[in-house]
């Protein structure tokens, strides 16, 4: 302890030992005390030490701290000293002194990532960042050192928890990627780190949160294993307990620890929907009426939780993923809260703006949502739609500019797949429903694309070309829109006026807008092209846009103007004379030419601005100046550059063969459609006869069920009548003792006798009647066997097999009819029966025995004659069943016919392609034979030589012919 007293309490004479000398010392003593509170004391030094000589306590006390580490785990003190000294020199934040005394416990500050301090040397602070990643790779150099750490995780003492938690959350910062593959490959060692969420102490929850955030950064595997330790639960559970969005810190690590989870993680993200936890967002978003006065802490929350839900419905998701997840949300009420924030006053602008983003994201795509959205009213008197007032907004100069970019993407969202949407938005525009005394979303538009505000101009433009998107009935109706410019004058179409603003030179930005409105109206729409083009002015503004040298900010609009004259030529349907396709080509060569304007219209795509646009369809734009380009815009001019391109370089006779190829492939379409069909047809008659066979066999099998059951019973009622026979006969001496009383039961017998003389009677009839049908239904089943098996004879026989089952179904009927009837002789014989036993326990004389005797042997006989239908009836079902066997042949037949038929398809479609190809190889030779023809009449032109065009040559030959024909009429 002299040791210490001298190195803690300093000397008494001669010079101070430096701090490497002293660190060195502590080091030894570390390494060579015996006694446990000599090394204690030891680590201790060096903790106080590890700030001010960070470099040397770092290069030369590591070792031992880690040695420390693995031999005395049984005090938890000199744990917590190595692992506070291993955390000084590794971690880069500078963090305030503590305490060293063992009973005091630092507080935990607020968020251990939030207490960054401004360095003014930012060299120091660069130094000091690598030197704790050198630290950092020095440790973890051994995986087993990560390893040991999380075993000292396990340990419940605080202060050896705490300074472990905080230690791998500085490697985890430092060498992220590396710490993760070792916690990765360990065993249970993100199951240790998910245990910290669970630790009673807040201080430790709430570094573990630090820790995990970090774990979970970039490794999607590490995000799995997390959501699966059910981490969706536990941090829900630590939300609702903190407050919610009015909770503090913790509330908001627990949401970025959500984000890491769930952001580009499919699988999280499938799994947080499936486990029902979208629902336990919604209560997150109520808001009361007073929005007034929220704190700093609650707006940052708020917006996490925003920004969890995009997540969920992200554009770049999968569209089934997104759509089920769209649709949880609207169930569970989520989206109906988000709108409500949305229309509620007091809400901060930046919690408006990101509410707003994340309402179009949840209707993106989704008709149902789109609907309810359409249904939102404004809390206002009188009430008006939800899209009218974000409309209002996003054309309002004073707003702010990502609130404006907000409610344009929210509008382009709410359009987007939704015709139904669309129509609603164009017919606000149309004479017939135009309402003076409210504003419509039509009016607000052309309000915007009208302004002098140039961002009002394009957001308008933008918005309206949406509402046009890939809806080609929309595009005709939005032609018949007529504005009135000023009193006095004639209304214009919004169309023209479109074009009149485009020629009095306004903004780029306006014109970028409206030349996007255009290109998207007239793109695959003739009769948007046709109306264009009747406008003589167009044409010649356009050629002449693209045929000056501009400046460089010019240079889209050109590109633009190129566009839309290329999109002219390649939807022309050549109904106006002065502008077909060829005019506009000849007059592209001599006024601009072809290779100029195939240059002027790459600059849209070489724009710097172009390739952000093109990446998401958010509009996000750092300046209101760089918002030119819009995403859906970027994928037609993907589409349509290449088009215009080659419709630009081809020439007339070009076209002519294209056409004859696109006639005859589509002929051959026609031929392999007709096959199709006829396939597709066969197929489902096909499939109706293996039905029909299959209700056949059932049927089949039940009518012999009931053919069995019948026979059983048929031969019971044999036996019970034998043994009444037998009875009859032993009681007839006995009976002739009584006659008054048995000429009453005599006159009974007779009666209930005669009853079923007429019964069997009847079903003798019926017998005849069924095998009379069963005789039909024979002569029916030889026709069909008559019949050829082909397949264009199907649909006969499926009508002559519907005819056999109705057959088969009446005689199924009549069966279940005699089986009826002959349960109801079963009861009166029984009745019989029961009325003779009484007869003879009475000992009345019967002296009409004889008469009974023959009655019941004549009811015999009958019986034994239904018994022989009844096989007769058999053998006539087997021959039935035998029937449906050469069916199912003629269907096996009809079968194979559709294979041959499916093979000539094939061939047919082979033969196509090639056909095909060999016609793109003809027009290849003949365009590579044109070129050469040309080039060799030039280098004759070019040597003096007379050569002759095609057009003298027609003319010569012509003149040729004439003159042959004068003469043979001379002669």
């Amino acid at each position: 302890m002299n040791f210490f007293r001298g190195v803690m309490g300093g000397q008494a004479a001669g010079s101070q030992p430096s701090g490497a000398e002293t660190i060195q010392k502590l080091c030894d003593r570390v390494a060579s005390s015996t006694l446990l509170e000599d090394r204690r004391d030891a680590v201790r030094a060096l903790k106080s030490l590890s700030k001010k000589y960070r470099m040397e306590v770092g290069t030369q006390a590591m070792d031992h701290l880690i040695n420390i580490l693995q031999t005395d785990r049984s005090d938890s003190e000199i744990l917590g000293y190595a692992l506070d000294t291993l955390y000084n020199i590794i971690c880069n934040d500078e963090e305030e002194e503590q305490d060293d005394s063992e009973d005091a416990v630092t507080p935990l500050p607020v968020s251990g990532k939030h207490k960054n301090v401004s360095v003014p040397d930012e060299n120091a602070q660069k130094q000091a960042d690598d030197l704790g990643a050198q630290f950092t790779d020095k440790f973890i150099q051994d995986p087993e050192h990560v390893t040991l750490l999380l075993t000292l995780l396990e340990e419940f003492d605080f202060h050896v928890r705490w300074p472990g938690v905080k230690l791998l959350t500085a490697l985890l910062k430092n060498q992220g990627v590396q710490v993760q593959g070792v916690i990765l490959v360990s065993p249970m060692g993100v199951s240790r780190l998910m245990d910290l969420l669970a630790d009673s102490r807040e201080v430790i929850r709430n570094d573990g949160l630090l820790l995990l955030q970090q774990l979970t950064k970039g490794n999607a595997a590490i995000q799995k294993i997390v959501a699966f330790e059910n981490a969706f639960e536990r941090l829900l559970d630590i939300i609702t307990e903190e407050g919610s969005s009015d909770g503090g810190i913790v509330v908001e690590d627990c949401l970025l620890l959500l984000l890491n989870l769930l952001k580009n993680n499919s699988s999280n993200q499938n799994f947080f929907k499936e486990g029902s936890y979208i629902q336990r967002m919604k209560p997150w978003f109520e808001v009361g009426d007073d929005n007034s006065g929220w704190s700093a802490q609650k707006v940052t929350n708020l917006h996490l939780m925003l920004q969890l839900v995009r997540v969920m419905v992200s554009p770049v998701n999968s569209p089934g993923a997104t759509a089920s997840c769209q649709k949880s949300m609207y169930q569970c009420g989520l989206l109906q809260q988000l709108c409500t924030i949305l229309m509620a006053t007091g809400v901060p602008a930046d919690i408006l703006t990101e509410t707003i983003n994340t309402v179009s994201e949840v209707i993106r795509g989704s008709q149902v949502n789109q609907d309810y959205f359409a249904s939102v009213n404004a809390p206002s008197n009188p009430p008006r739609p939800a899209i009218v007032v974000l409309l209002m907004s996003m054309v309002n100069e004073r707003q702010p500019f990502v609130l404006r970019c907000a409610v344009l993407y929210c509008f382009q969202c709410f359009l987007y797949k939704n015709q139904k949407g669309q129509g609603e938005i164009v017919a606000t525009l149309l004479p017939s429903t135009i309402d003076a005394n409210s504003i419509s979303a039509g009016q607000l538009l052309c309000g915007g694309l009208f302004s002098a505000d140039s961002l009002s101009n394009w957001c308008a433009a933008v918005a309206l070309a949406h509402a046009l998107q890939d809806n080609l009935t929309q595009k005709e109706q939005l032609l018949r829109v007529q504005l009135a410019t000023s009193l006095g004058k004639p209304p214009v179409s919004l169309l023209q006026q479109c074009t009149n603003i485009l020629s009095q030179g306004s903004k780029v930005q306006t014109r970028v807008g409206l030349l996007m409105l255009l290109c998207t109206w007239i793109s695959n729409c003739p009769i948007a092209v046709t109306h264009f083009l009747h406008n003589q002015e167009n044409v010649p503004f356009l050629t002449a846009q693209i045929s000056e040298n501009l400046g460089e900010d010019e240079r889209l609009v050109q590109g633009l103007c190129a566009l839309l004259l290329g999109i002219c030529i390649y939807y022309n349907d050549n109904s106006l004379e002065n502008y077909t396709k060829e005019k506009l080509k000849q007059l592209i060569e001599k006024r601009i030419g072809k290779e100029n304007f195939v240059e002027k219209l790459g600059f849209i795509t070489k724009h710097e601005l172009y390739s952000r646009a093109a990446q998401k369809p958010q509009p996000v734009f750092p300046s209101p100046e760089q918002m030119l380009f819009d995403h859906e815009f970027t994928k037609l001019v993907k589409e349509l550059e290449g088009i215009i391109t080659k419709a630009v370089h081809k020439s007339s006779e070009e076209e002519k063969k294209e056409e004859e190829v696109k006639k005859t492939l589509e002929q051959h379409d026609n031929i392999v459609t007709q096959y199709k069909e006829l396939i597709r047809e066969q197929d489902a008659h096909i499939q109706e006869l293996k039905e029909q066979v299959l209700s056949m066999t059932s049927q089949n099998e039940q009518m012999q069920v009931t053919i069995t059951q019948q026979l059983s019973q048929i031969q019971q009622h044999k036996d019970q009548y034998n043994i009444l026979k037998l009875k009859l006969g032993k009681d007839t001496q006995s009976q002739s003792n009584s006659q008054a009383d048995g000429s009453q039961v005599n006159g009974l017998q007779t009666e209930e006798l005669t009853q079923l003389k007429d019964e069997l009677e009847e079903l003798r009839k019926q017998h005849t009647l069924l095998k009379t049908q069963l005789g039909d239904k024979d002569a029916l089943i030889d026709t069909l066997r008559s019949e050829p098996t082909q397949t264009t004879e199907g649909s006969a026989r499926g009508t002559e097999n519907t005819e056999l089952l109705k057959e088969l179904e009446a005689l199924r009927g009549q069966i279940q009819s005699q089986s009826t009837e002959i349960n109801h002789l079963k009861t009166e014989r029984q009745e019989l029966l029961g009325r003779a036993e009484a007869g003879s326990s009475d000992g009345v004389p019967s002296s009409n025995s004889p008469v009974d005797f023959a009655k019941i042997a004549e009811l015999e006989s009958r019986l034994a004659a239904q018994t022989t239908d009844m096989e007769r009836l058999k053998e006539e079902t087997k021959r039935s069943l035998e029937s449906r066997a050469d069916l199912e042949q003629q269907l096996a037949s009809a079968t194979s016919t559709v294979a041959i038929l499916q093979t000539e398809k094939a061939k047919l479609q082979t033969e196509v392609q090639e056909s095909k190809k060999e016609q793109d190889d003809l027009l290849m030779l003949l365009a590579d034979q044109d070129q050469k023809i040309h080039s060799l009449k030039q280098k004759l032109k070019n040597l003096g030589e007379t050569v002759e065009d095609e057009d003298d040559l027609d003319a010569r030959d012509q003149t040729d012919d004439d003159d042959e024909e004068e003469e043979e009429d001379e002669d």
